[in-house]
């Protein structure tokens, strides 16, 4: 038998949206498997064995897989089990007890950023501007609610939009109470009640460095000015997700421009603060909503943003920061390989032949990629 002269690499993603046509907020997950094909791709034409692993509800078939084929590190992509983005940490935790590096936040970090309102206390105890709000559990604890309107609910528990439509911004009560009891049946979690902050809303995109750093890629925000105005401009599921709706072409996402230099390095400094106070890992995104007078409140924390080459907006904004997409998989794989806490050198990955390299590999001529129809929107 050949010995192995390649680093093996698991490419782990979640298969959770087969057979999930009849609910649109579950199928939206189907263009990890795209991301994932993209990915094994790029690393197998850069001198890595490189294989796909899809993720049932089998987890411990899984990680039996994982352990015969012992690899160097895994590229993780599960964002959800059997449909439910609450067991994002499940795997990780997994990998961890198997002693096998893996990109992206841990445990910890991935399960806290999906307890939005733990996620508000800490970066507010840190002194990084959140939106005041309420976590509401029935609907007899609105009762007590000292939050001035206009105000957003969401679902506590969700991310890439769920749950969030038109009518997530509310301006009297009887919309509130329609709303969180929305929410309380539809999605079986608590509702998170904001204050609504009117202004632009900005993206962060933040890309871990081996010697601890942080690099903070240019900016981009919501263009919201093809939004109808019988609408609040908001990115909602819709907005996201569904391309023929209005929402979505009132939602384009564009270079943020015309912020002062002191007011530009604000908005990184909240961003960087909230990634490493909320504990996250090599890559991420802040969702940064700029107040009037100039305030950046962090409205979302997203440790497992959208990876995809041309719709993602991570790799929109690396891009514009000079990083190619191949730049940005491989620094997130270095990243997980530099965590190996074993004594066992791993080989460098060599240069790929010409026979190794192939259209899909990076190669990829610009332009190309693997967005399917009805992409996410950077999520």
């Amino acid at each position: 038998m050949k010995a192995r002269t390649r680093p093996q690499i698991v490419v782990l993603f979640n298969r959770d949206f087969e057979g999930a046509d009849a609910d649109p907020e579950n199928k939206a997950r189907e263009d990890v498997k795209e991301i994932a094909d993209h990915i094994v791709r790029i690393l197998s034409a850069n001198g890595y064995e490189a294989s796909g692993l899809g993720v049932t509800s089998d987890v411990t078939g899984t990680v039996s897989e994982l352990r015969a084929c012992k690899p160097a590190a895994v590229f993780n992509l599960c964002e959800s089990i059997h449909g439910d983005n609450r067991f994002e940490s499940l795997l990780p935790l997994l990998m961890e007890l198997e002693r096998i590096p893996y990109t992206g936040s841990g445990p910890f970090a991935l399960s806290l950023a999906l307890r939005k309102e733990k996620v508000k206390d800490i970066l507010c105890a840190r002194g990084i501007p959140v939106p005041k709000g309420s976590l509401v559990c029935e609907t007899g604890d609105l009762a007590g609610l000292a939050l001035g309107f206009p105000l957003i609910v969401k679902p506590a528990r969700e991310d890439a939009s769920v749950g969030i439509t038109r009518a997530s911004v509310v301006s009297d009560e009887k919309a509130l109470n329609a709303r969180v009891l929305h929410i309380l049946d539809r999605y079986r979690q608590p509702a998170l009640v904001e204050e609504y902050i009117d202004g632009r809303e900005i993206y962060v995109s933040l890309l871990g460095q081996v010697d601890g750093g942080l690099q903070v890629f240019p900016f981009f925000e919501i263009d919201f000015s093809a939004m109808p105005p019988d609408r609040p401009k908001i990115v909602s599921f819709e907005g996201k997700w569904v391309e023929e709706s209005v929402e979505y072409k009132g939602t384009r996402p564009i270079r943020c421009e015309g912020l002062s230099p002191e007011l530009r390095d604000k908005v990184a400094q909240a961003a960087r603060d909230a990634f490493r106070c909320i504990g996250l890992r090599d890559y991420g995104r802040m969702d940064i909503r700029l107040a009037a007078d100039g305030t950046p409140y962090v409205i979302d924390v997203n440790p497992n943003c959208d990876l995809s080459d041309l719709a993602g907006g991570f790799s929109r904004a690396a891009k514009t920061g000079g990083l190619s997409y191949k730049d940005v998989i491989l620094r997130l794989l270095s990243l997980a390989l530099s965590r190996r806490s074993d004594e066992t050198p791993i080989p460098l990955a060599e240069p790929p032949s010409e026979t190794d390299l192939d259209a899909e590999g990076e190669s990829l001529p610009t332009g190309r990629g693997f967005a399917p129809a009805g992409v996410r929107r950077g999520g």
